[in-house]
């Protein structure tokens, strides 16, 4: 079985620098005309001080113009990136915007549909889970080709449409300290960057242009922006694996986001040396 050739380099570096540039761009535009004024996005961080959440439609401009801009890429793959970065930010925004800030996790949000209330996070999840799916059917597959059977090209869509979908809300998970989902971001793009994979260049660009003002505590990613970036991590994953990989990796996804509904992250961080100084890194010292 051969393997899919690595990108050129060039391609990757377009893709990332595209994405930062755009993020950059589009921050400064929206942070001198917000969409519904500036209180609409105005909220406060775990200090009990004053941020943005126009970070957010940043980033999500930003990445979507990084693959937009990708040369080389298969059509497939950048409209199921496409789909995935914009689906996931529109989701995010209407859960950031009209949602009551009321964090249930996914259990939460699940139960109480199961009772007859549709929560801002209840619709979200759904939304994702759509989202995901369609990027996964454009994205195609090893399975979407040949002889497989139909009910193997639709098991490895349904997999594949809940890695992008788990991948999305695992980084909304993550966004609770200042440039945590950010450097998350940059670490599960590294394989991709590794084999000069323009999507997860996309991804990195745009995480490095937010990662400033976000590690300042004057902005941060929100809903909108965190899954829409985790969205693209797992569309590159999708886009770069067959049914088995996206199989490892949905195994690992619904483990880690089980266990947050036991275990919180941050606790976890704070006991772990490495996570924790890694997690500490460019942030400002606590008071």
């Amino acid at each position: 079985m051969s393997r899919r050739p690595a990108a050129a380099p060039w391609r990757a570096l377009t893709a990332a620098l595209a994405g930062a540039a755009a993020t950059g761009g589009a921050a400064h535009a929206l942070a001198a005309r917000p969409p519904g004024g500036t209180a609409r996005w105005a909220r406060t961080n775990h200090r009990g001080e004053p941020l943005t959440l126009l970070e957010g439609p940043a980033t999500v401009l930003g990445a979507a113009a990084g693959v937009a801009l990708a040369p080389g890429l298969p059509r497939g793959a950048r409209a199921a990136a496409l789909t995935a970065v914009l689906g996931a930010g529109a989701l995010g925004a209407y859960d950031d915007l009209a949602g009551d800030g009321d964090r249930r996790g996914l259990a939460g949000h699940l139960g109480a549909l199961a009772h007859g209330r549709v929560t801002t996070g209840a619709v979200k999840v759904l939304g994702l889970a759509a989202t995901g799916t369609v990027a996964a059917a454009l994205a195609g597959g090893a399975s979407s080709r040949g002889r497989a059977r139909p009910a193997a090209r639709v098991a490895d869509v349904l997999v594949g449409g809940a890695v992008v979908a788990g991948s999305a809300n695992l980084l909304n998970l993550l966004d609770l300290r200042p440039g945590r989902a950010l450097k998350a971001t940059l670490l599960a793009a590294a394989p991709g960057l590794a084999v000069a994979d323009p999507l997860a260049a996309a991804a990195a660009g745009a995480a490095v242009a937010a990662l400033p003002a976000d590690l300042g505590e004057r902005s941060m990613l929100g809903d909108t922006g965190a899954n829409a970036l985790g969205a693209l991590l797992g569309a590159t994953w999708v886009a770069r694996s067959g049914p088995r990989g996206r199989a490892v990796a949905l195994a690992a996804l619904t483990a880690l986001t089980l266990a947050s509904e036991r275990v919180a992250f941050t606790a976890v961080i704070e006991r772990t040396p490495v996570l924790r100084e890694l997690d500490r890194l460019g942030r400002r010292p606590r008071t």
